[in-house]
C-alpha cells in the first residue's frame, strides 16, 4: 500500500514498499496537454510538472495535476475540487522525504506555500505549514530562544516536520509545539492544542487522522537562552562534515531501531554497504543512511537499493530496518486512497 506523504496528507503511516515499476518507461501522461482555465484563483497545469524537480533526490517523471496554493482557503479549494472529482492528491512542501515514481503520478500534487510567519509574543511563533523549517530554525535562535536548534539542517517544511515529527540531536519538533492548525476533509479548520496531541518518533496523531486534509499552520513556543545560536552553529558545523550535504538525497533514509543502542546508519555500515550502488543510487560513503542519487538514478534503482539494503542488514543483524522516506506509486486509486 502507499505510504503517507511526509507533508501531511489524508492518510495512516504505512511501511515503504518495494514496488515493481510499470515495465513501459513511456511517461504515463502526455507532455503536450494544454493549461486548463483556472478554478477558483487557482491555476492548474496539466500533465507538464516533472516531480523530480520538487524532490531533493531529483527522481520522479509528469504528475497528471499541478497546483500551487499560497493561502489556506487556496488549499481548501484545491482539495474540495480534488475530492468532488474523486482525483487522488497529495500535499507537498519541499519534497525532502518523497521518493516519486519515473512514470509519474496519476492524480494532483499540491505544492504547499503557505509560508507566513507570525511573532505572537517573544518566543512564540505561528508559522505556515509551508514555511521552511530551518528558516524558522536559525531565525528563532538568532533572536535568542532555544527548542528548535536542531531545525537548521531540516530541509523540509513546517507542516512536514510538523507530521512526522522531525527532530535530532535530543531535541524534536513535539517538544516545542503549542498548537496546530488543520483543514479536515469536511473542509472544516480546526485548532488542536498540544494536549490533543500525541507524538513519538517520527510519528504523530497526524498520521492516523482519518478526517485530516492537511496541515495548515502550527505555534511553536520557545524557551529565552543565551546559548541557543552557539549550539545551532556547532550542530551544523558537524552536519556538515558528517552527511552529505551536497549531493541529491531524501535524508535519513531508515529510522533508528528503538531500544537497540545502535543506529539505522551503524548497521548499514557494519554490514559493508557504504558506497554499495545499484544504477545511479549509492549508498553515501560519508553517512550510510543516506541514500544518494548520483545524477542517473531512477525510482526503481532507488527501490531497489532500499530492498537490497534492508535485506542484508536483515541477513547479517537480523533487524529490519524501517523507512523514513514514502513512495508514491504512480497508479493510485481514489477508493483505496481513502482507505
Amino acid at each position: 500500500m502507499l505510504p503517507t506523504p511526509p507533508t501531511f496528507t489524508k492518510m495512516a503511516s504505512m511501511a515503504f514498499p518495494v514496488v515493481q515499476s510499470p515495465r513501459n518507461s513511456t511517461p504515463i501522461f502526455s507532455s503536450n496537454k494544454e493549461q486548463t482555465p483556472n478554478w477558483n484563483a487557482l491555476k492548474f497545469v496539466r500533465g507538464k510538472k516533472l516531480l523530480k524537480d520538487l524532490s531533493t533526490w531529483g527522481i520522479g517523471g509528469p504528475c497528471n495535476y499541478f497546483v500551487q496554493v499560497f493561502h489556506q482557503t487556496h488549499l481548501l479549494s484545491a482539495i474540495r475540487y480534488y475530492r468532488e472529482f474523486s482525483i487522488p492528491y497529495v500535499v507537498i512542501g519541499k519534497g525532502s522525504n518523497c521518493l516519486f515514481d519515473d512514470l509519474g503520478f496519476d492524480g494532483c500534487v499540491i505544492l504547499n506555500q503557505i509560508d507566513f510567519l507570525e511573532r505572537m509574543e517573544p518566543g512564540v511563533y505561528r508559522a505556515g505549514s509551508g514555511f521552511r523549517f530551518n528558516h524558522l530554525g536559525s531565525l528563532s535562535c538568532n533572536e535568542g530562544f532555544t527548542g528548535l536548534e536542531f531545525a537548521a539542517g531540516i530541509p523540509g517544511t513546517v507542516g512536514g516536520a510538523t507530521y512526522m515529527n522531525a527532530g535530532a540531536n535530543g531535541q524534536e519538533t513535539a517538544n516545542v509545539i503549542e498548537s496546530v492548525d488543520i483543514v479536515t476533509t469536511e473542509g472544516n479548520f480546526r485548532t488542536l492544542n498540544r494536549i490533543d496531541l500525541t507524538f513519538g518518533y517520527r510519528s504523530s496523531s497526524f498520521q492516523d487522522m482519518d478526517n485530516l486534509a492537511a496541515i495548515v499552520a502550527a505555534t511553536f513556543r520557545l524557551e529565552r537562552s543565551g546559548s541557543a545560536k552557539k549550539r545551532q552553529q556547532e550542530l551544523l558545523k558537524r552536519r556538515r562534515a558528517t552527511q552529505p550535504v551536497n549531493e541529491r538525497s531524501a535524508g535519513s533514509v531508515f529510522r533508528n531501531p528503538v531500544n537497540l543502542g545502535v543506529s539505522a546508519a551503524e548497521l548499514i555500515d557494519k554490514a559493508g554497504l557504504k558506497g554499495c550502488s545499484i544504477g545511479g543510487a549509492m549508498v553515501s560513503n560519508i553517512h550510510a543512511n543516506f541514500l544518494v542519487n548520483n545524477g542517473a538514478s531512477t525510482s526503481q534503482d532507488m527501490l531497489n537499493l532500499i530492498a537490497l539494503v534492508k535485506d542484508k542488514v536483515d541477513s547479517k543483524f537480523g533487524v529490519e530496518l524501517e523507512e523514513e522516506v514514502l513512495y508514491f506509486h504512480p497508479y493510485w486509486n481514489y477508493a483505496n486512497w481513502e482507505r
